[in-house]
């Protein structure tokens, strides 16, 4: 049964059909299959419902929401601004402040793909102007916006919580370390190859200018502010910061900014929709499908097969890993949480894992997998906003791939870097 779902679910996907539809008939096969027939398919029906049906969703269309204003509006300009104000001078300053611009956006949008529109759009043509190469310009921009996985809030955080039973304001405090361990890695990164490449840098900005930028920047920077200090201080829970983002997008931009105008509401609300609907398709979808695959003990019996039970925590959080990394090469980074989050369940609860450290290395593996040929998402995003072709996106990303993968290793051998903040806020 679970060859003929795979190859049903590889050759659909071939055929070029949008991911829910091999989704869904996989599971309809597997239902079939188990029940012979599908005269109680009311049963999958209803798993399909209860996969959006938990509050938390909620957060998931909010944030969407929230990104859509700010990415029409100025927040991410005058975000640009501060971080280029301050380091833009220093020698590869300006791809520093491509990286450091991608993890403030990250904290006030949640999505990625936002972020590769909203901060690559403006800094792509000044970093080509000022001598970097378009395949690092491209390949810091899609691996940077990577960060808004880690950095709360995280739309990958709250699919795997609401999978998982694992506490969403504890995934987003934890994911705030190893974003920005990450952003270290990649700054260093950038200032070593401005030096090797002999990359000049830019005009320093004066006090004035700097203390212009910062009271430029103020009001985005309170997205943040909301939604880690709000729940951390007991004020929100993460779905109630979620709609608190919404109505702060909308003042700020609507009436504070008078960036966008009533004539705005349909295309953003529109665009809110469509991604909202996908979003929810896969998780009722998605559920559905695990819900099949656990049934049939299927998890358990992959488990045992490749022996992930007796590995001890250290291996099953390596198998889990490898497992997600190389999925969301290929596959939509929510299908992957939702359906491999169940067959890895088992083997984390009998090896005791902190399924909130767990959480923060799997969105960690579909952030590097979003970013990694040859089906990752931001690739796609990359191409259709910057008009590249495929090769010259890709070009640049191995040594950002090693960063990552470099990143998931040290998560794995000094936990803390996640937990600290998790343990100082919530035990």
């Amino acid at each position: 049964m679970t060859t003929i779902m795979v190859v049903t679910m590889i050759a659909l996907l071939l055929l070029g059909f949008p991911m829910m539809i091999p989704l869904i008939t996989a599971a309809v096969i597997g239902f079939f299959m188990m029940f012979n027939g599908l005269g109680q398919m009311d049963t999958l029906i209803q798993q399909i419902m209860a996969g959006i049906r938990p509050a938390s969703l909620i957060a998931v269309p909010m944030f969407i929401l929230a990104a859509d204003i700010m990415t029409r509006g100025q927040s991410a300009e005058r975000l640009i601004n501060m971080v280029m104000a301050f380091i833009g001078h220093v020698k590869g300053g300006l791809a520093v402040s491509t990286a450091a611009s991608c993890t403030l956006f990250g904290a006030v949008s949640g999505s990625t793909q936002a972020t590769v529109v909203a901060v690559g759009s403006p800094l792509r043509p000044r970093m080509l102007k000022a001598g970097y190469t378009d395949s690092f310009t491209l390949a810091l921009i899609i691996n940077s916006s990577d960060i808004a996985f880690l950095i709360p809030p995280s739309i990958g955080m709250i699919i795997y919580g609401v999978i998982s039973g694992t506490s969403i304001g504890e995934l987003f405090i934890a994911g705030i370390g190893p974003g920005l361990l990450i952003l270290v890695m990649f700054s260093a990164y950038c200032i070593a190859y401005a030096y090797i490449n002999k990359v000049p840098t830019e005009p320093r900005s004066s006090w004035k200018e700097r203390a212009q930028a910062v009271q430029g920047a103020l009001w985005p920077l309170g997205f943040p502010v909301i939604i880690v200090g709000g729940i951390y201080g007991g004020i929100f829970s993460p779905t109630e910061a979620a709609a608190a983002c919404v109505l702060y997008a909308v003042l700020l931009e609507f009436v504070i900014f008078r960036s966008l105008k009533m004539a705005d509401i349909y295309a953003i609300a529109k665009s809110t929709g469509l991604i909202t609907a996908v979003v929810f398709i896969l998780v009722g979808v998605g559920n559905g499908f695990s819900w099949i695959i656990s049934f049939a003990q299927i998890p358990q019996a992959i488990l045992e097969a490749v022996g992930i039970n007796e590995a001890g925590p250290t291996g099953v959080l390596i198998a889990i890993c490898v497992a997600f990394f190389v999925a969301c090469m290929f596959v939509d980074p929510i299908v992957v949480i939702l359906v491999l989050t169940p067959i890895f369940a088992p083997a984390i609860e009998a090896t005791g894992l902190d399924p909130v450290l767990v959480g923060i290395l799997i969105t960690l593996q579909v952030a590097i997998g979003s970013a990694t040929p040859p089906f990752g998402c931001d690739i796609f995003t990359a191409i259709a906003i910057f008009k590249r072709p495929y090769l010259d996106v890709i070009k640049g990303t191995p040594p950002f791939v090693f960063m990552l993968v470099l990143a998931a290793a040290l998560l794995i051998i000094f936990p803390q870097i996640a937990l600290f903040l998790r343990d100082l806020a919530f035990r």
